[in-house]
């Protein structure tokens, strides 16, 4: 596993340049991906608009910042995610937010279709969801935990949408930006918080 993390790790983007690469595509009417279509070129072009709206408004909570100032250990933050996807788009500029609050984070992004053997290890109810987090030990380049795609209530309203309609449509991801747009990124945040706090202290105490 060490050696894929750090096969990984030679692979990926920082915040700026995975941007910049999405931005770049979409010049040329791309999306990142190894499948090209109208549609994920669409959601890629919503993406950014959305990414750059939220670089700028989200804050760190108090709460979580004085988590993120408390990290004994550094970690790196190894993030499989894609340009077309609406998740990502939401949480990539909160994760990127808590990286900058504390030299202990370094977040490092690979794009999933490019790392199948990473995203074979994190998959999610045997699904390739993204993004997902992979913690790891900067120290050891040992993988710690991970975490993702969505935050608790986020995986909850899909999964309870799913469970009355038996199908995930254009109204449920609708439902989803209105729920990301209320949390103001601060469930990711806390979640993040807690998965990096714990690590620290299995770390510290081994």
């Amino acid at each position: 596993m060490d050696s894929l993390i750090e096969n990984s790790l030679n692979n990926s983007y920082t915040y700026t340049e995975y941007r910049n690469h999405i931005s770049h595509l979409l010049i040329d009417g791309l999306s990142t991906g190894h499948t090209q279509s109208e549609d994920l070129t669409h959601y890629s072009t919503l993406n950014e608009v959305r990414m750059n709206r939220l670089d700028k408004t989200i804050i760190i909570t108090p709460e979580v910042k004085s988590k993120l100032e408390g990290l004994k250990q550094e970690h790196i933050l190894l993030v499989l995610s894609e340009g077309w996807c609406g998740d990502a788009a939401q949480i990539m500029p909160v994760i990127n937010k808590m990286a900058e609050a504390t030299d202990k984070l370094e977040l490092k992004i690979v794009l999933r279709d490019d790392n199948d053997a990473l995203m074979n290890e994190y998959l999610t109810n045997g699904s390739r969801s993204i993004p997902k987090l992979v913690l790891v030990d900067k120290d050891t380049l040992t993988a710690r935990g991970s975490w993702g795609p969505r935050p608790h209530g986020a995986a909850k309203l899909i999964m309870d949408y799913k469970e009355k309609y038996g199908v995930i449509d254009q109204e449920a991801k609708t439902e989803l930006q209105k729920w990301y747009l209320h949390d103001k990124g601060e469930s990711t945040m806390e979640e993040i918080a807690l998965l990096l706090q714990n690590a620290d202290n299995v770390i510290v105490a081994g």
